[in-house]
């Protein structure tokens, strides 16, 4: 009976061990997560400054903002749809960087993909310039020289 109490005891807190980690676990990824989000957004005050980072006194935004944020945390939403939340009310410019969505994609790739269809379309047409060289004449030989220098006196009376 003893050692089964002595079982029942560690078992115990063996399971209030497990708990309290599990617990503190989820917490922490929270905390993580509220500043890993809190960096990719800005302050709506218009400071210019990273929202978890906005050091204004009293800033009317950053406080109803932050709770904000905790509050879907809380909630379990995930960061894009977090994310997408805050665009939709706050506006694009409080994303401190662009989502990576198909548009946003397409504007980033299109560019220097032009770029280099640009730079290979030019060095395309100058190959082609090049292989169509002007037709050179056919080399005049001495008689012919001759007949037309005696043609040229003749026109010119010289």
């Amino acid at each position: 009976m003893q050692v089964f109490a002595a079982y029942r005891r560690r078992a115990g807190a063996a399971v209030m061990v497990i708990l309290l980690a599990v617990l503190t676990m989820g917490a922490a990824d929270n905390g993580e997560r509220m500043n890993d989000l809190g960096h990719k957004m800005m302050c709506a005050c218009g400071c210019g400054q990273v929202l978890i980072e906005c050091n204004h006194v009293g800033c009317p935004s950053s406080g109803p903002m932050l709770d904000e944020l905790r509050a879907q945390i809380e909630q379990g939403q995930g960061d894009t749809a977090i994310l997408t939340a805050f665009e939709t009310k706050y506006g694009p410019t409080v994303l401190a960087a662009p989502m990576f969505t198909r548009f946003n994609m397409l504007a980033w790739i299109m560019p220097p993909l032009l770029l280099l269809l640009g730079i290979g379309g030019t060095a395309v047409l100058i190959r082609r310039w090049r292989q169509r060289a002007a037709a050179k004449p056919a080399p005049i030989q001495t008689q012919q020289i001759e007949g037309i220098r005696e043609r040229v006196r003749r026109e010119t009376e010289l």
